[in-house]
């Protein structure tokens, strides 16, 4: 077993998942792979079988239903923790997120100590590639939001390829994580920068999908408008960590 774990969500996505799968093990850093299978109806969940038989560093948990992205992550989060690993990843299933990027994540995470490394689509600049621009204004706009209210100084609060220390999810109540969406990927920077765990961010370039669908629908963007308030109100009206003392309050 390697120390670090990808965990990559995936809903119909038989195109894409080989393909990530054959990015990621040929990779100059050893990782391993955990697919969180979300009940597709287009036999991805064959495919992510037939990877894991093939490759030791691959592993599959089937979802009996579509429970949501961070239902997903969640699970997989627990999955690692019980195993071991000390960087633990989210990174989606389209190639939208560059498993090249991969090591650098690692090596801010160890030269920085950092408890979570961010991906940053907006850090120093604009880094996205074939999104309209209805859709860039939209996750701009999202940034700065969750900024204002929350306080939070990252540039891409909503990013969703991430790089977790072990003990950093270790002092998340994981089942009281309550956002599913893209809420979820605000509330858990949250959770972690409110008690004071260094946080930092490494610029990526986000490639819009070529295969398949975007998983965006209206309900995910209400649902992290309300959350952002809700962690506000978390944070006892700070816009600000709280001290070391308070951590896991």
């Amino acid at each position: 077993m390697n120390d670090t774990l990808i965990i990559v969500p995936t809903v119909n996505e038989r195109e894409n998942l080989p393909r990530v799968a054959q990015r990621l093990l040929s990779l100059p850093v050893k990782v391993d792979m955990l697919i969180m299978e979300g009940n597709s109806s287009d036999g991805t969940a064959q495919v992510a079988d037939d990877l894991a038989a093939k490759y030791s560093e691959i592993h599959v948990i089937h979802e009996a239903k579509k429970s949501g992205l961070g239902r997903a992550y969640i699970a997989g989060f627990k999955w690692a923790l019980e195993r071991g690993y000390e960087f633990i990843f989210e990174m989606d299933s389209d190639l939208s997120h560059n498993p090249d990027d991969v090591p650098s994540f690692l090596e801010a995470a160890k030269d920085q100590d950092a408890d979570l490394v961010l991906g940053s689509r907006y850090s120093g600049g604009v880094r996205v590639v074939n999104w309209p621009l209805k859709r860039l204004m939209l996750s701009r706009c999202a940034g700065i939001y969750v900024q204002v209210i929350t306080g939070m100084p990252f540039t891409d609060p909503t990013g969703g390829y991430k790089c977790f220390r072990r003990r950093a999810l270790q002092a998340i109540q994981l089942d009281d994580v309550r956002s599913n969406g893209y809420s979820f990927q605000i509330e858990m920077t949250h959770r972690l920068w409110r008690q004071g765990y260094k946080i930092v961010e490494v610029p990526i370039i986000f490639t819009e999908r070529v295969q398949g669908h975007s998983k965006l629908t209206r309900h995910i963007v209400r649902e992290a408008l309300v959350m952002v308030w809700r962690l506000w109100l978390q944070n006892r009206l700070r816009r600000t960590p709280r001290s070391r003392s308070d951590r896991g309050k």
